[in-house]
């Protein structure tokens, strides 16, 4: 019975870590922690340390309950609105592809993009409550955008048949607290990484993460896909053997 107990856990953690493996570059290469924190400090430009340190936090913690809410209840959304899991993944393995391209090719536009964003028109940085702007649009859509919440829903709505899913939940769930602490921290010491890695190094490392996410949204596309054929396949075999 001990040897039992010993396997199931140890497939439990098979299946949470490779979830994690899957998940936590997927997410942080679609939120792109260090190229945001630039375009952040730009965000912020005039307020003390203690005020950016405080939005910082509470900009992670709106991305953290988003993108939370996204992996595990994502799924529900889904069905209530009777979109399958292979849909969403071909959808957002799409979404993400899309994106990672552009932002392979042409960094400077998706930068752009990102930075109209966060100022709003500058009133980001003239609000005279920093908190206001936390949620919107500096958590929303800035940080967690529609690609990083269809890749969440697609990762929570993505565990295999034979692995069981509070394993497979917990892995990405861990992914996701991993890079919301990433965020908190490259947006708390955003002013020094811009010191650090300057525009041209920014952009080296958004093209090696769009690299991966490019990867990452295909593998998400071939599954849905992958997902159709098996099921079109049994239904014509449950089909043929009812006529049979």
């Amino acid at each position: 019975m001990h040897v039992v107990d010993f396997s199931l856990n140890a497939f439990s953690f098979r299946s949470a870590s490779s979830s994690f493996l899957l998940a936590f570059p997927a997410l942080f290469s679609i939120v792109n922690p260090l190229g945001a924190s630039l375009i952040f400090a730009q965000a912020t430009a005039g307020r003390s340390p203690r005020e950016i340190l405080a939005l910082a936090r509470l900009v992670s913690f709106y991305s953290f309950v988003l993108v939370m809410a996204s992996v595990w209840l994502g799924s529900i959304v889904l069905a209530f609105f009777g979109i399958t899991v292979n849909a969403l993944r071909v959808a957002g393995g799409l979404v993400v592809a899309v994106r990672a391209w552009a932002l392979l090719h042409s960094p400077e536009s998706v930068e752009a993009q990102k930075e109209k964003q966060a100022l709003q028109g500058g009133r980001t940085v003239m609000a005279s409550n920093w908190a206001d702007a936390a949620f919107f649009p500096l958590a929303m859509p800035f940080t967690v955008g529609p690609g990083t919440i269809a890749v969440a829903i697609a990762l929570g709505s993505g565990c295999p048949a034979d692995e069981p899913f509070w394993a497979y939940g917990l892995g990405v769930s861990v992914a996701a607290i991993a890079v919301v602490l990433i965020v908190w921290a490259a947006y708390s010491s955003s002013e020094k990484l811009v010191s650090m890695l300057g525009i041209t190094g920014t952009r080296i490392v958004s093209r090696l993460a769009a690299l991966v996410l490019l990867c990452i949204g295909v593998q998400i596309m071939a599954g849905g896909v992958q997902g159709f054929v098996t099921d079109t396949w049994a239904h014509l075999s449950k089909v043929a053997a009812t006529r049979g």
